[in-house]
């Protein structure tokens, strides 16, 4: 099927990393686990230009929510690219997940993701790798604020699908930015009493916010409820991570409160 290759092993499946600050609490965080061969069990449109894939695991690794995947295809030739997409599925309920989903936006000329949305098909094998990183993750147990932009979303989903399973969804606030309301990812799943949508260049009928960037006031009420022991969580791009961290800051936040995860277009 195109560009495929075989697993190669490298570590053992469901290591623990050292402590860090994760999510306000520490402690261990789940490392990579072994390259394997993940079978396709869906694909689900989410915009006109996105697609969640869900992979079963042979070998189900723990992973926390944040953390990422690396994806790896080979060409016959040898010819070998791979890119890193964040995890938008909640971890398993009880020990190592057997399921990963995983939100990749068709980039012009990207040859990952185009192979992804123009080639792939329910029952075909990609191989992965992970859980990736130890920084931008959170255990479900302390107040978050979350704020993603466009496909940054996606880490950000599995923290709120995490929270909404366990009972928890008053510990957290998301706020997703993006263009249009079209541009909208997890449009069924988003809305609730913790989600805020911010559009910046057209809005719904009747929005009741007008169209423009994201500011402090779009956050503060957020930072109120939650209180000041709230993190903070960014992921969009660059420019996005940037102005919302000065956002968050302005709102009350303190700088060593917020994590950031940024992005760039790498197709």
């Amino acid at each position: 099927m195109g560009l495929m290759g075989g697993p190669g092993a490298m570590g053992a499946p469901g290591q623990l990393g050292g402590p860090g600050h994760l999510g306000g609490a520490a402690g261990a965080f789940p490392r990579p686990g072994p390259w394997q061969m993940a079978k396709v069990t869906e694909i689900r449109p989410e915009t006109a230009t996105a697609k969640t894939f869900r992979l079963e695991l042979p070998t189900p690794v723990p992973y926390l929510a944040g953390q990422h995947f690396i994806l790896r295809l080979t060409a016959p030739d040898g010819y070998v690219a791979q890119r890193s997409y964040s995890v938008g599925s909640a971890p398993a309920e009880d020990g190592p997940s057997a399921a990963v989903e995983l939100t990749v936006e068709r980039l012009p000329d990207g040859e990952v993701s185009s192979f992804l949305h123009d080639v792939v098909a329910v029952g075909d094998e990609l191989e992965v790798r992970g859980p990736i990183g130890g920084w931008f993750v959170w255990r479900g147990d302390t107040p978050a604020v979350l704020v993603g932009g466009g496909s940054g979303v996606v880490p950000l989903m599995a923290m709120l699908r995490l929270a909404r399973r366990e009972g928890r969804a008053g510990l957290l606030r998301l706020v997703v930015s993006v263009r249009r309301p079209d541009d909208l990812w997890f449009a069924d799943e988003l809305p609730g009493p913790e989600t805020t949508v911010v559009y910046t260049r057209a809005t719904p009928p009747d929005w009741p916010r007008p169209a423009g960037r994201l500011t402090a006031a779009d956050l503060a009420a957020d930072l109120t409820v939650l209180g000041s022991g709230a993190n903070g969580f960014i992921c969009g791009s660059a420019r996005f991570a940037d102005g919302s961290t000065t956002a968050l800051e302005e709102a009350g936040m303190a700088a060593g409160q917020i994590r950031v995860e940024r992005f760039g277009p790498t197709g």
